[in-house]
């Protein structure tokens, strides 16, 4: 039996851009765990009505690090627009002896993004999705090392989940 190194895929994106249709469909070709911070993020509000900041993503990064080291890959989703949770997440993969996989989804036509947010239902029951004007607010910061880019505008789920496959297939995990 040959021994693979687990990856984790860590997406990242503006609300509306795309990424949960994309990493969710990576999680279901991969077979692997996909933790979305909508859904966890949730959960401790219901669960325990806590004000949720980085609590979410912290346990995250515990749920990921314990199917990475099971030697599962892992797809997490979430908007991951700073610099610190980036690096957390690559430091997840690395204390887990995974590789790590940065994707960053875009739309790039500004007129198509507002129509998906403003159109769109939440699928985590009691998610309250965020406006326009709070997703242009939104800070979010420069990549430090160009992570896999898919811009969604103007395709289709097919088609970018296919450009996804494409770009994963000429990809290089930066391994531990």
């Amino acid at each position: 039996m040959t021994h693979r190194v687990p990856t984790l895929f860590s997406f990242a994106g503006l609300p509306g851009s795309g990424k949960s249709t994309l990493s969710q469909a990576l999680a279901r070709r991969l077979r692997a765990p996909w933790l979305r911070i909508d859904t966890v993020e949730q959960g401790l509000r219901d669960l325990c009505g806590i004000r949720v900041e980085g609590e979410g993503y912290r346990l995250s990064y515990r749920i990921a690090a314990d199917n990475l080291r099971l030697g599962l890959d892992v797809v997490a989703d979430s908007c991951n627009p700073i610099a610190l949770t980036r690096r957390e997440w690559r430091d997840v993969a690395t204390s887990a002896g995974a590789a790590c996989v940065e994707v960053e989804v875009v739309c790039s036509d500004p007129e198509e993004h507002r129509r998906r947010v403003e159109g769109r239902q939440s699928t985590v029951p009691d998610l309250i999705l965020p406006t326009w004007q709070q997703v242009v607010d939104r800070a979010y910061d420069a990549w430090d090392e160009p992570p896999i880019r898919i811009d969604t505008a103007g395709a289709t789920v097919e088609e970018s989940v296919a450009e996804l496959l494409r770009a994963l297939g000429r990809f290089s995990p930066s391994g531990p």
